[in-house]
């Protein structure tokens, strides 16, 4: 659809805005290095058409988010490469009424990336650390953590939607000594932009990553193995998990391991009703 003179003449004057802004060095980056005038100026706007049009994302539960005030975001991880953590993100910011930032919980591998790192800071994600989770959540951010972590991105796709083991509970910890609600996460989707066939261990040994993926398309078509099949994803967001009554017991392993539970079989459960709703993957 061609765009009117009047919607062309605010997108420039916006634009040209943007560009004053960012050499007049009107801007602020917070202590994690997130750069909010970046994301909301050029990385959202870029992520929108493959959120929107690419994987026609369709989101339910936004409201259970807090309008204001901190939420830890749990959701499941795949994908081959994570871009749930970011269509994540856009879905958070996009979808509730005041445009709130998800603060992603990132490996370390992430930030020992060159320019990997750099994106990554900017757009608002840390290392995925308590320290640095308590820090946020205390700011009243809205935190976003994936439990299964490399596990869940680099599983085969004959394990697609079985959620794998969350680890300590690391983040029910953090949760708990602030106070903070913990809102479960189910996407669906993401399984199968990249479906990994196989993975060959020594050759992901050898150049030090958790995983080398062998899909359809990768690396047998080279560059263009990378781009995401066009997956119809459903986000959904659940009822918080109040932590208040628990503010006592972060360091009680029974307590943690029991709520990590709940969020897992949360969000399994989701999952399930999900793909009952979207029986072909690559509809509309």
């Amino acid at each position: 659809m061609t765009e009117t003179p009047d919607v062309f003449d605010a997108r420039v004057a916006g634009a040209l805005a943007f560009l004053r802004e960012r050499l007049t060095g009107d801007y602020e980056v917070d202590e994690f290095g997130f750069d909010r005038h970046l994301t909301d100026g050029v990385f959202i706007p870029a992520l929108r058409p493959l959120y929107k049009t690419w994987f026609r994302t369709e989101v339910t539960g936004v409201d259970h988010l807090p309008k204001e005030g901190p939420a830890l975001v749990v959701a499941n991880h795949s994908g081959t490469l994570a871009l749930d953590a970011i269509m994540l993100a856009v879905s958070v910011h996009d979808e509730t009424p005041d445009q709130r930032h998800l603060r992603l919980l990132g490996a370390d591998l992430v930030f020992r990336m060159p320019f990997v790192s750099e994106l990554a800071r900017k757009s608002g994600a840390t290392l995925a650390c308590n320290a640095d989770a308590e820090r946020l959540l205390a700011d009243g951010e809205l935190v976003g953590v994936f439990p299964e972590g490399f596990k869940g991105v680099g599983k085969l796709f004959a394990d697609r939607y079985k959620l794998q083991r969350f680890g300590r509970g690391g983040f029910v910890s953090a949760a708990l000594r602030t106070g903070t609600p913990i809102v479960p996460v189910a996407i669906v989707g993401a399984e199968e932009i990249y479906p990994m066939i196989a993975n060959i261990k020594p050759l992901a040994r050898l150049i030090g990553a958790p995983y080398f993926p062998i899909t359809p398309t990768f690396p047998w078509l080279g560059p263009l193995g990378l781009l995401p099949l066009p997956s119809k994803w459903l986000i959904e967001f659940c009822d918080p998990i109040p932590t208040e009554d628990y503010a006592d017991s972060a360091d009680d392993p029974m307590v943690v391991f029991n709520l990590a539970d709940q969020v897992r079989e949360t969000i399994q459960q989701s999952l399930h009703r999900l793909l009952e709703r979207r029986p072909d993957a690559f509809g509309t």
